[in-house]
């Protein structure tokens, strides 16, 4: 069963950038970032498959980046240019259906990203 621990969540102004973190403890294809803004459904941000097919949501593309090193076992999410409505709950998630599928077989715990204009 995979594990997952997520970290390097904060408070930045817009146009700021933060690195997501996630450790993760067993073997998963498809591992993704997920975010829950409050009052909103969670939704896909970015998922990597076999560590180097990666998909991105419309509103992310170009300004984030989500990269796996094994070695380390971890997963990343690079986030430059950051606006106000990117602040949300972030999640990691192993073994994941797709950026606009919630199936997953193990979430992480969340780690906040709050961006101030």
């Amino acid at each position: 069963q995979v594990q997952l621990v997520e970290s390097g969540g904060g408070s930045v102004l817009s146009g700021g950038s933060l690195r997501l973190s996630c450790t993760f403890l067993g073997d998963s294809n498809c591992m993704g970032w997920f975010r829950q803004a409050p009052g909103k459904e969670r939704e896909g941000v970015a998922t990597i498959t076999n560590g180097r097919r990666t998909a991105y949501a419309d509103s992310v593309k170009g300004r984030f980046t989500v990269s796996q090193d094994n070695s380390k076992r971890t997963l990343y999410l690079q986030m430059n240019n950051l606006r106000p409505e990117d602040t949300a709950m972030y999640y990691c998630a192993a073994d994941t259906a797709g950026l606009r599928s919630l199936v997953a077989t193990m979430w992480g715990q969340g780690t906040q990203v709050t961006v101030s204009s």
